[in-house]
């Protein structure tokens, strides 16, 4: 019998997206059944207190597909934060960002989603979804999402540019990498056949010269890139920071601890990045959704420092929860988080310095760098100390 990786990876992600189908389906409730037959479909009789409590207690998050890195960040949440039936982060695969902004905008059920910043001005820009100012807040900046520009090393094609006329693959429709490759191929006024589909599938059309590039924006290592070398016949190429781009988009490099089979061993490779960011519904304060999303706010900031450990996705080092989107709205409780807990941190810290002032004989003796190690062991202690 003839093994078919091929076959698998396309049974696997028709069970993803027959996964999205079916969360979608169940988190838009009975009314969609009742639009299409016109009769009204009960709610799932005899809850209880449990059933109430399981409810009450998850949220669910729309992420991506396999290829990128949204579904495993995600996971890590659902990992690290999941307290039984006290509290739920529940995952929904998803079609990438675009549409992810679309389904906390719309999407019953639906009230957190991972996304670009790049995509929220543009929908801001052209008002496809009508005004969403004041509809979507955002929870946190989480980490930047790099450019991956792959070609047939065989191809002769060593720029962006070369690429002009030439068959490129957007990535899925929908997501994150088609609408920031389309605003970046027009900015630097290069024209393209555009194509859509998962980085699988273009990876073997890459293969057999049917497209002559694929792009990937995602939070390296990404799983797709990663496992390709340059003797399968597969090259990066470089993205420069050119000014037509800088204004939604950072300087960055990919290097051989990245992509050790794509990328000579210490090597660098110039490209850019797009602000992957949090974000959700904004319900009025007081009512049960925003409460669900407070509550998310209350368990996932306190425990930043674990998703930031192995063996959760490298990303969530890049994390920093003060980091701002210009141009956006926090959500209120997470803004209200933030302001606390800086007071907080602030008087631990002049206690801190007290301390140390009265036991040091020469405290300015010691660097900043030192002060702060010892402040942050400072903090591990008496949280443990709280604890006990």
């Amino acid at each position: 019998m003839k093994f078919d990786g091929g076959s698998v990876f396309r049974s696997r992600n028709a069970c993803c997206i027959f996964a999205a189908a079916f969360c979608a389906a169940a988190l838009s409730g009975p009314q969609s059944h009742a639009q299409r037959s016109g009769a009204p479909v009960p709610n799932k009789a005899q809850l209880g207190t449990l059933g109430e409590q399981v409810n009450t207690n998850t949220i669910a998050i729309v992420s991506g597909n396999l290829n990128a890195s949204y579904l495993t960040i995600a996971y890590d949440l659902s990992a690290v934060l999941d307290n039984g039936d006290e509290f739920r982060v529940l995952p929904v695969v998803g079609k990438g960002g675009a549409q992810n902004v679309k389904d906390v905008r719309f999407l019953k059920g639906v009230d957190l989603g991972l996304t670009q910043s790049l995509l929220l001005n543009y929908y801001r820009r052209n008002n496809e979804l009508g005004r969403i100012d004041d509809k979507i807040v955002y929870i946190a900046k989480l980490f930047n999402e790099e450019m991956h520009l792959l070609v047939r090393a065989e191809s002769g094609i060593a720029s962006i540019e070369q690429l002009a006329g030439k068959k490129v693959n957007f990535s899925d429709a929908g997501s994150n990498t088609q609408f920031a490759t389309r605003a970046i191929f027009e900015r630097l006024g290069l024209k393209v056949e555009e194509v859509t589909m998962g980085q699988g599938d273009a990876i073997e059309k890459l293969k057999s010269g049917e497209i002559a590039a694929t792009v990937l924006f995602s939070g390296k290592p990404a799983a797709s890139m990663a496992k390709l070398k340059i003797s399968d016949g597969f090259r990066m190429l470089p993205v420069a920071y050119s000014k037509p781009l800088q204004e939604d988009f950072l300087p960055t490099v990919l290097t051989s601890e990245d992509y050790p089979g794509l990328i000579e061993p210490g090597g660098r490779l110039d490209t850019i990045a797009g602000s992957a960011i949090l974000i959700a519904y904004n319900w009025p304060k007081n009512t049960d959704r925003y409460r669900r999303i407070q509550k998310f706010v209350d368990v996932f900031f306190p425990r930043l420092a674990e998703l930031q450990k192995p063996p959760r996705h490298p990303k969530w080092r890049e994390t920093n929860l003060t980091a701002v989107v210009p141009g956006w709205k926090r959500f209120e409780g997470a803004e209200e988080w933030l302001r606390t807990h800086a007071a907080v941190s602030q008087a631990e810290r002049g206690r801190f310095d007290s301390v140390l002032e009265a036991r040091q004989a020469e405290p300015a003796s010691l660097v900043s760098d030192e002060r702060d190690r010892l402040f942050q062991e400072f903090m591990k202690w008496s949280k443990a100390r709280e604890r006990q």
